[in-house]
């Protein structure tokens, strides 16, 4: 079973970020690629940026109809061993976001914190961004702050009102210094993995190559899915329903003994 080295560990927690070692074997890639193709053809109406809950299985309740493979893969052993190396043994999958950024015309990700958007308390999450397709630079790839995690802070964000986002919240101008971002390259199979309060963002696709990467989304049990909050009201620029979206319990047990396991789950 992988596990995150000490130097990785020590990366994430100090810089926010790490790119494991690990990444999908050759045949798992296949396969993603394939749902992917298949996801994409499901639904038409759906930005490729904003199929959010895309492992829910047929009509999510959040404008998708998503595939039970990625609930596989969000579920995978290794990975979910690898996010409990840096928020403990106990751990709640609660989320899963396709990015597929189209050639020359894929949406720009404007530089904010993904806590700012989540009803989770206290906020805690580790991202896991899976490439399924080649991240570069020159296709918009992920970009972040290394270190702005460390002061636990959410800054204030404005909406915008532009058409061409992936998400409509961007951080206010003096939270962040531009200079200081790394481009996350990874190759088809690779990952990296997040923290909530990081600072990050991507340029819109101007390229002739497509971009897709799957963002998983885990929390530690400790903390609570609060169904009652709304953060930011609903403004995100991607249709959301955290009152019905299910968890799954992926390790350990739910040590806040607050989350409600069984919400949105079809019997």
């Amino acid at each position: 079973m992988p596990h995150l080295n000490a130097t990785e560990i020590e990366r994430y927690q100090n810089e926010g970020w790490v790119i494991p070692e690990y990444r999908l074997p050759a045949a798992t890639l296949t396969d993603l690629q394939s749902t992917l193709e298949e996801l994409l053809r499901k639904n038409p109406g759906v930005r490729p940026e904003k199929l959010v809950s895309a492992h829910i299985e047929g009509d999510n309740g959040e404008g998708v109809r998503g595939s039970a493979r990625f609930l596989e893969l969000a579920r995978d052993r290794e990975i979910v061993e690898m996010v409990s190396d840096v928020i403990g043994d106990d751990v709640i999958l609660w989320g899963c976001h396709v990015f597929c950024k189209p050639a020359s015309e894929g949406f720009e990700t404007p530089w904010h914190q993904d806590g700012h958007y989540w009803p989770i308390r206290p906020l805690a999450t580790c991202t896991v961004w899976v490439a399924l397709e080649d991240s570069l630079i020159e296709n918009g790839c992920l970009q972040v702050i290394p270190g702005s995690h460390r002061d636990r802070q959410l800054h204030d964000h404005l909406e915008e009102s532009r058409q061409d986002l992936t998400l409509n919240q961007r951080l206010i101008d003096g939270s962040y210094e531009p200079s200081q971002a790394v481009a996350i390259e990874l190759q088809a199979g690779q990952m990296s993995m997040h923290d909530v309060y990081m600072i990050h963002g991507a340029a819109a696709n101007r390229s002739t190559r497509r971009r897709t990467g799957v963002a998983l989304r885990y929390m530690p049990a400790t903390s609570h899915f609060d169904r009652g909050l709304q953060p930011v009201d609903g403004q995100t620029g991607v249709l959301t329903n955290f009152a019905q979206r299910p968890l799954w319990l992926v390790r350990g047990v739910d040590r806040s003994g607050l989350n409600d396991l069984d919400i949105g789950h079809r019997r």
